[in-house]
């Protein structure tokens, strides 16, 4: 398996210093631009892919929202998930998605796996079982914003969206 590509690696190759191959790559006005051409060159040879996790722990920001949904097989979770991802991609942002399969344990390990993906939000449609929030303290805690949608629960500082079942069916 090749190694994977570097920033100290262009930086070696190229010689100069890692911090200007970071800021050639992120286009910082500071760096002439040939320069940067000479970075993008040798990151296009090199077969260099910008590790996003690196990038956003400087950031403390993750561009990512994670969303946990009971199922995924039917039409309205599914239309419900494509219009959170065009609003979402519309701004910035990519969407890790999951399912409980109605489970409240799969629930509680997806809302860790996304924490600890550092998500910087968290959308969720309770699954059935669920009948204990303690596993969404952590994001409360941390002030991660957390919205629940579909199947919700009263959480202090956690919006809800629901449909009006009776006005719909009427």
């Amino acid at each position: 398996m090749a190694k994977k590509i570097t920033i100290y690696d262009l930086a070696q190759k190229l010689n100069i210093s890692p911090a200007t191959v970071s800021r050639s790559l992120n286009d910082h006005p500071a760096i002439s631009q040939k320069t940067k051409d000479k970075v993008l060159l040798v990151a296009k040879e090199t077969g260099y892919r910008m590790n996003k996790f690196a990038a956003n722990l400087s950031k403390q920001k993750s561009n990512t929202i994670g969303v946990i949904v009971p199922k995924l097989n039917s039409n309205f979770m599914s239309t419900v998930l494509s219009g959170i991802e065009k609003i979402a991609n519309d701004v910035g942002y990519n969407l890790i998605i999951s399912q409980s399969l109605e489970s409240e344990e799969k629930e509680k390990l997806n809302a860790k796996t996304l924490f600890d993906s550092g998500v910087d939000a968290l959308l969720v449609s309770l699954a059935y079982e669920t009948e204990n929030f303690d596993h969404f303290t952590t994001y409360t805690d941390r002030k991660i914003p957390l919205l629940f949608f579909d199947r919700v629960c009263d959480l202090p500082n956690c919006p809800t969206i629901s449909i009006d079942n009776y006005s719909a069916g009427f």
